[in-house]
């Protein structure tokens, strides 16, 4: 087998904070960006594409706050194809010690009818802007859009225009997930020995999972020479989302026998960026989701069992201290110490500081006092309760129900810093307690999605809730969890309302990124 040192080096381009922010819902705030960002530049992602800096004024203060405390990645912005966009993607990433300027434009017929551009004069924009970024930064990506859907005569001509135009990085995206293996291979192969000027730049694949093949793409494009791979944490991205870091990570890993190449990342610290991507964008990670999902290694079939006691690789092909799992679920209590808390939660996947262990352990005794165990399960859910919000909190709340099917809750809310008190009668204590929250704020806000799970067994166990509300385009979700179901749904309602506030905040100046148009390429 060939030495890990002596192999081909497969570039992780993570994507979370720009792709995987444009999930309806998923938007995190400034203080969540830098430390998502903090935590992909540790684990060793050689590429963090931070956001798109001319969408607000606030992706252009994040973009710029991780160029500035970067340490190890090559951070990346997004522009469109034109000047004003690339000058602004400049100005966010120019401060950091590596930087990337990632411009793109629609290439297939389907996308070149949006600006309603010609083939030459497609070509020409092409060559202006990506030359324009180059003038700028040595390291200069170029994206055709929809690549895998565009004429194959055109999109070597325009690669060829982008390479001599200055652009160091090629990336195919299949936007729409439409591509298969044996096409994702053959394209980048044939793309590679084609276009003139090929071989002196990375080519990079960018896949979407809408027929859930995202990760086998991405690995095939890597098979026909792409040396670089755009993905996120958890899959998470518009639609049915990117290539799952994780996946391809832990496949090039797992089966290097087959995949002899390497990337850089300490999988090790898998879980706990996993986790803490799923608590701040709101998107649970499914049961059964690969590498990262709750049933990833665990094993309940008797024949399984009784193989995982005699060899664990009967039924396992990696091991769960790889992504920084702990094999154990031993039970805390209300006289643990933080000692005990600190080093579970580390087996957990989680790392804190001093400040967070503080808070966080406040949580865990009010959680041990209303619970006898207090298991992993409850520990991870423990650590998905929404922090402190700036403008609604639940301060209380009371509820009662009647045998009709009538409840009536009170409610107790701080408004920006003043409190406020409704009562309302709805079907139910759940419907009652979010008619209570209307009535203190107001708002018409459109409920798409309400979720609840048990995280443990038992009459004490914690409820885990998710809301997804809708208003004039904007959506937003909130979590929490609590012993107490009807808590645990005013506290994810609240939650999604104040997400809400902030994405209207965020998209009153500059352009949303769910919104831009084709309008100003031309």
């Amino acid at each position: 087998m060939t030495n890990v040192t002596d192999q081909d080096h497969v570039l992780i381009f993570d994507t979370t904070l720009r792709d995987g922010e444009q999930s309806p819902g998923a938007t995190m705030t400034h203080d969540e960006k830098l430390e998502i960002a903090e935590l992909l530049d540790d684990m060793g992602v050689d590429i963090i594409e931070a956001g798109f800096p001319i969408a607000s004024e606030g992706d252009f203060k994040a973009v710029s706050e991780i160029s500035e405390r970067s340490k190890n990645s090559r951070i990346c912005g997004l522009a469109r194809a034109n000047f004003s966009d690339i000058e602004r993607c400049w100005d966010a990433v120019k401060h950091a010690e590596k930087n990337r300027i990632h411009t793109f434009i629609g290439t297939s017929p389907l996308h070149r009818s949006i600006p309603n551009l010609t083939q030459d004069e497609m070509a020409q924009k092409i060559h202006d802007t990506v030359s324009h970024a180059r003038n700028l930064c040595e390291n200069v990506q170029w994206s055709p859009m929809d690549a895998t859907r565009t004429e194959w005569d055109y999109l070597c001509r325009v690669i060829e225009i982008a390479i001599k135009a200055g652009a160091t990085t090629i990336n195919i995206p299949d936007t729409v997930g439409y591509t298969a293996p044996l096409e994702s291979t053959d394209l980048i192969k044939r793309l590679i020995e084609t276009v003139p000027g090929a071989d002196e730049v990375v080519f990079a694949t960018h896949c979407h999972n809408d027929l859930g093949m995202a990760t086998a793409n991405s690995l095939a494009a890597v098979a026909g020479g792409a040396r670089q791979i755009e993905c996120t944490i958890n899959g998470l991205g518009e639609r049915a989302g990117n290539t799952a870091l994780e996946e391809v990570v832990m496949a090039l890993r797992t089966r290097n026998d087959i995949m002899p190449w390497n990337t850089g990342i300490d999988t090790t610290k898998i879980m706990h960026i996993s986790r803490r991507v799923a608590t701040v964008s709101g998107f649970n990670v499914q049961f059964n989701k690969a590498i990262v999902g709750k049933n990833a290694f665990a094993h309940e079939s008797g024949i399984h069992q009784d193989g995982m006691l005699k060899n664990r690789e009967n039924f396992e092909i990696m091991r769960p201290e790889d992504i920084g799992l702990s094999g154990t679920s031993l039970p805390l209590g209300k006289h643990s110490g933080r000692a005990a808390l600190r080093d579970k939660l580390n087996t957990l996947g989680f790392e804190l500081g001093d400040n967070q262990l503080k808070d966080v352990f406040v949580r865990f005794k009010d959680l041990a006092d209303r619970k006898k165990e207090v298991f992993d399960d409850d520990l991870i859910a423990l650590m998905t309760l929404d922090e402190a919000d700036d403008y609604l909190q639940l301060v209380s709340m009371k509820v009662t129900c009647g045998t009709g099917g009538q409840a009536e809750s009170t409610v107790e809310m701080e408004v920006v810093g003043k409190d406020v008190i409704a009562t309302e009668h709805g079907d139910g204590p759940v419907d009652a307690s979010f008619k209570a929250i209307r009535a203190i704020y107001p708002n018409q806000a459109h409920l798409q999605l309400y979720q609840v799970h048990a995280v443990t067994e038992g009459t004490d166990a914690q409820a885990t809730v998710s809301v997804r509300l809708e208003e004039d385009g904007m959506i937003a979700t909130g979590q929490s969890a609590d012993t107490d179901t009807v808590v645990a749904s005013a506290k994810a309602y609240i939650h999604a309302l104040n997400r809400l506030i902030m994405r209207r905040e965020k998209s009153g100046p500059g352009i949303d990124a769910r919104e831009i148009s084709y309008k100003d390429l031309t």
